[in-house]
């Protein structure tokens, strides 16, 4: 009578798990892939509107941005971004131009590009404070590949066709991430890589710069360090003091600018009108004074006009088209992840959320124009966006304000910067580029995990010791290794409990919690696929038997082993196969397994496959705490037993 009250009162006491039946094949599959390309549930807005009229505006919005934020403008709102879009076109002009020449392009590439593609962004861009532009590691990346094909001095004009067609793939390959909603595939591009990637570019592409510092004419086209040194220190005879003179005085400007900007933030228009201001006084310079006849080389002329058409140009041929598929790609996939990243960092200053998928496609879009409109790879690049946020934008306004003066600017007075000196040019891009190399971080990455920072380091060496692209794939490679290693070697845990609580928690991690005697407590803390289930098997029999070690020294058997699957997310057949194993394998030892909080998901596999009729409904508990105190009951039980039957014997002898 008492066994049986006791029982019913522990019964009440344990918290019922769900074994209703498993969801149909079409729910599950619609769930996965709701949570994979629609995680943020972009349609919920659209749920609760009671006309067709209100869906339809709230479709045109989602996918233009800017009929969401244009109905409600106000001059009030355009006063700001009118300063934002004219400082940013300020910085705008010495950039386009220093940048299309690391690309070994024409100047006039970069002055197109701050044209067009901002205003398509300022129609399909969520982000309000991104400022659309070239960057530079995009662009050394996208000229080294398409070097491999063609060399830009002997055949300038189907290079340049060739960069078109890179850039139409570009936005092909964006728009298409965006489209389909396969934003996960950038988040391979960790942290560790990009910072490696960017400092090592960076260091490159300042190196590069002392062809123009030292007015040299001619330079290697490779990009690693030991090659652009050779050529730098082979030619000192051809080193022209003028131009270094120039350039050191134009560098030392430039970072002074940054260094009050640092400690004044509130003066930040020093620093972005410093280039402007270089190029302006470096062209009057080289005007007044006939430079080019005094050894400092400059730009050369500029024509005027508007972008023209560029959508004939586009080469699809196939002696090309690996290079040029080749360059879309990797500056494309480069461009996506420092432009969503940079595009998130400032919303979260803002307290708004950016939707990356919606990034994409603006991006895309805009190569995808700029391709046909004479312009290269654009993105959101860290330099203007600051500025453009510094200066108090509001929306993406500020992107058709500076496109506006960029037009001014091609229409009126592009001819004036064909005087802008080299060396000039050299400056800028080291000023920007010294900025780029991360030491501090990296160092941080050093402190915190030593893997991430292999990981930059990886990177950084392969940029300048090999090449660019070889650099990021190696990165990327050893990031996706790690990512594979955390799935095939999941962590699993021997769990205790915490003193006057139901909390159970790693003893490694608290000594303090004190182990349920006769019982073992394992957490699985990840899905358990094919990859992992040797080692799953195989951890679990090393803490089974070092457990046991440790009982027999205290004369106390382990007879009941838990496995907490809150962890495990998910689990395929092999999975299923090998828990099946290791159940028939504990309980050949007389050993009880217990499974506690098994997710929904797994839980539907442990019904298909049977393997709950094996293991017995009455062995699977809703929480640890359950599955420890069913173990007592049942351990106090048999204690009873042994207890009623040593009485027993007493008696009969």
């Amino acid at each position: 009578m008492t066994n049986s009250s006791s029982s019913t009162s522990r019964e009440n006491l344990v918290h019922k798990v769900n074994f209703s039946n498993p969801r149909s094949f079409s729910t599950t599959v619609k769930s996965d892939l709701k949570e994979t390309f629609f995680p943020d549930d972009p349609f919920r807005q659209f749920k609760n509107e009671p006309s067709a009229y209100r869906k339809a505006k709230k479709t045109v919005q989602y996918f233009l941005p800017v009929f969401e934020w244009l109905p409600q403008y106000s001059f009030k709102l355009f006063r700001y971004d009118l300063l934002a879009g004219i400082t940013i076109a300020c910085l705008a002009v010495p950039q386009g131009i220093s940048y299309a020449k690391l690309a070994n392009l024409p100047p006039i590439l970069g002055l197109y590009s701050s044209f067009i593609p901002p205003l398509v962004y300022a129609i399909f861009g969520s982000s309000k404070d991104i400022a659309v532009g070239t960057i530079a590691s995009a662009s050394v990346l996208l000229g080294s590949i398409i070097e491999q094909a063609v060399s830009p001095k002997d055949n300038p004009t189907l290079y340049l066709h060739l960069v078109f067609t890179a850039t139409f793939f570009t936005g092909v390959f964006q728009f298409a991430l965006g489209f389909f909603r396969l934003g996960i595939l950038v988040d391979f591009l960790s942290h560790s890589t990009i910072v490696g990637f960017m400092s090592g570019a960076a260091t490159i592409i300042c190196l590069q710069q002392l062809k123009g510092m030292f007015g040299l004419t001619h330079f290697t086209s490779k990009t690693d360090v030991i090659s652009v040194l050779r050529s730098v220190f082979s030619q000192t005879h051809h080193w022209r003091w003028q131009s270094a003179l120039a350039g050191v005085c134009f560098l030392v400007f430039l970072l002074a600018t940054k260094h009050v900007k640092k400690k004044k933030p509130s003066l930040y228009w020093v620093s972005a009108l410093a280039p402007m201001v270089t190029v302006v006084i470096g062209c009057l310079v080289a005007y007044f004074a006939h430079a080019d006849k005094h050894g400092i080389q400059i730009v050369g002329h500029l024509k005027k006009g508007i972008n023209p058409s560029s959508i004939q140009f586009l080469n699809f041929d196939p002696e090309y088209l690996p290079y040029t598929i080749k360059a879309g790609i990797m500056t494309g996939f480069l461009a996506l992840a420092e432009g969503i990243a940079i595009a998130r960092s400032f919303a979260t200053m803002k307290h708004n959320q950016i939707d990356g998928n919606k990034e994409m496609v603006a991006f895309g879009m805009m190569n995808l124009v700029g391709s046909f409109t004479s312009c290269y790879l654009t993105t959101g690049p860290f330099s203007k966006t600051a500025v453009n946020y510094s200066a108090g934008c509001k929306t993406a306004m500020s992107n058709v304000v500076m496109a506006v003066c960029m037009m001014l600017t091609l229409l009126f007075i592009a001819p004036a910067f064909g005087y802008t000196p080299l060396v000039t040019l050299s400056a800028i891009i080291m000023a920007a580029m010294l900025g780029l190399i991360e030491y501090e971080e990296a160092y941080h990455i050093y402190k915190v995990d030593k893997y991430d920072f292999c990981i930059c380091m990886s990177a950084y060496l392969g940029v300048i010791f090999l090449s660019m692209d070889v650099g990021l794939m190696i990165s990327i490679g050893l990031s996706i290794i790690r990512a594979l290693l955390c799935v095939a070697r999941p962590p699993i845990s021997n769990l205790g409990n915490v003193a006057n609580s139901a909390m159970y928690r790693d003893i490694e991690q608290y000594p303090s919690v004190e182990k349920v005697p006769g019982v073992l407590i394992l957490q699985l803390g990840s899905p358990i696929y094919f990859a992992n289930c040797t080692y799953v098997r195989e951890r679990i029999s090393r803490w089974m038997d070092h457990e046991q070690s440790i009982s027999e020294s205290k004369s106390a058997d382990i007879e009941h082993i838990i496995l907490d699957m809150g962890g495990v997310s998910a689990i395929d057949i092999t999975g299923i196969g090998m828990l099946t194993e290791v159940l028939k394998s504990i309980e050949r030892k007389g050993i009880n397994v217990l499974i506690a909080n098994p997710k929904m998901e797994v839980m539907e596999k442990l019904m298909l496959s049977k393997l709950v009729d094996t293991i017995g409904k009455d062995s699977i508990f809703l929480s640890i705490n359950d599955a420890v105190e069913a173990c007592r009951f049942t351990l106090r039980s048999s204690k009873k037993g042994v207890d009623s039957k040593v009485e027993t014997s007493d008696v009969i002898v």
